[in-house]
């Protein structure tokens, strides 16, 4: 009779039963009666964990662990195990893998940052950094990439446009295109939601907008008692140089004898090389503080960086000159048309703007024009004082303002 009863006790197996499983020196199987397959693991120490043991269609033994004994019931783990065996036998894993969550933005955007902007060494990646960090994470950083929409791309341009401007809007419509692009070509299934006509400035020609008389002597005057900001853009208006390269003009860089070397910066399409500065272009450099530690000339306030943050340095000086519709990179062709204006020759004034000379020209003639250069800065420097100061000079020809395309 004691023999039926054995074998009747072994039929099943209950989670009191589990529990109570006695502790041992090394782990143990315990076998559940129930199900094929199915065992509870005892641990020396810790919690009881059910497992499960199959062959695939191999021959090759799997193990899977189902999970906890304090968390599941030994129904649930039977179950579990059984679903398991079948898909072991199968010649599949034990469970469905997980489904693979969605990068969000800025993991995305940061693959984009080091998998291109930095592997390209594209000459605007601090730009689109700040772009970025300033206008597109605070809304995005956590959201599930290929869930941007056409509608949350429509509701964060109308943000950076209703604060920012139209043009900044179309700014991190380029930056936030160009990586749903670079997305696309390495996923199989995303297609970009941008699509055409989303930009909010219209079509896009070559700007033309220069300074009229009027408008270069405000915006001199304003610049005169603006700081830092204010001289950066009065040598932009005497040199004629990218706003780039004057910001990263070092103390280091100018010569005792006044002569600015322009460093050339990786894919850099080219620039002025050497530049004789005129007079009043070192009597602004002179004036600028020289910060320990920072290199710069034109130097941030904090830190060892350039000068930075012009958005609301820009709008506030607009308002104080009067002068709106106007960027910094405008204030090259304005120097540009100036020079011409004070007699320069087209082809010197080009390579003080340090734009390459197209044609044999620019193959054959290795001259550095270095005196020519310097003669076109005093007259654009001279031409500048006879506007700002019309009693400084009776034979100013006007300059008509020639308005923005598009």
């Amino acid at each position: 009779m004691s023999e039926p009863s054995r074998r009747q006790r072994r039929q099943t197996l209950t989670d009191k039963m589990v529990e109570g499983l006695p502790k041992q020196r090394n782990r143990y199987f315990e076998v559940d009666p129930e199900q094929r397959g199915h065992y509870v693991r005892v641990m020396p120490e810790g919690s009881n964990v059910f497992v499960c043991v199959a062959r695939d269609p191999y021959g090759k033994q799997v193990w899977h662990t189902i999970g906890s004994a304090d968390v599941l019931k030994i129904e649930e783990a039977r179950e579990q195990a059984r679903k398991a065996i079948r898909r072991i036998k199968a010649g599949s894993t034990p469970t469905e893998p997980l489904p693979v969550k969605p990068d969000n933005f800025k993991a995305v955007a940061e693959s984009w940052l080091h998998r291109h902007v930095k592997k390209e060494k594209l000459r605007t990646r601090a730009e689109i950094e700040r772009v970025l960090t300033k206008y597109v994470l605070p809304h995005w950083k956590n959201k599930d990439f290929i869930k941007i929409n056409r509608s949350d791309i429509t509701s964060l341009l109308d943000y950076v446009e209703d604060h920012h401007g139209r043009r900044q809007a179309d700014v991190v419509l380029t930056n936030v295109r160009s990586i749903a692009n670079w997305f696309a070509i390495r996923n199989d299934d995303y297609i970009s939601p941008i699509t055409r006509r989303m930009r909010r400035s219209g079509k896009q020609g070559k700007r033309a907008r220069i300074l009229d008389d009027d408008e270069l002597r405000r915006v001199w005057k304003q610049a005169e008692s603006n700081g830092s900001f204010g001289a950066l853009i009065r040598m932009l208006l005497l040199t004629g140089q990218r706003r780039g390269a004057v910001l990263r003009m070092r103390w280091s860089d100018i010569s005792t004898d006044h002569v600015w070397e322009i460093p050339t910066e990786e894919r850099e399409k080219g620039n002025a090389g050497l530049l004789q500065l005129s007079q009043a272009a070192l009597s602004i450099i002179v004036k600028q503080p020289r910060l320990h530690g920072n290199p710069y000339v034109f130097a941030a306030s904090r830190g060892d960086g350039a000068l930075n943050g012009f958005s609301k340095a820009k709008l506030a000086f607009d308002k104080a000159c009067g002068v709106t519709g106007w960027t910094l990179h405008d204030l090259r062709r304005c120097s540009r048309s100036l020079m011409a204006r004070a007699g320069v020759r087209p082809d010197i004034a080009e390579r003080v703007l340090g734009h390459a000379i197209p044609g044999v020209e620019g193959v054959y003639d290795r001259h550095s024009y270095f005196d020519e250069k310097a003669n076109a800065l005093e007259r654009l420097a001279g031409l500048i004082e006879t506007i700002v100061d019309p009693s400084a000079g009776n034979n100013v020809r006007p300059l008509r303002r020639q308005p923005a395309e598009g």
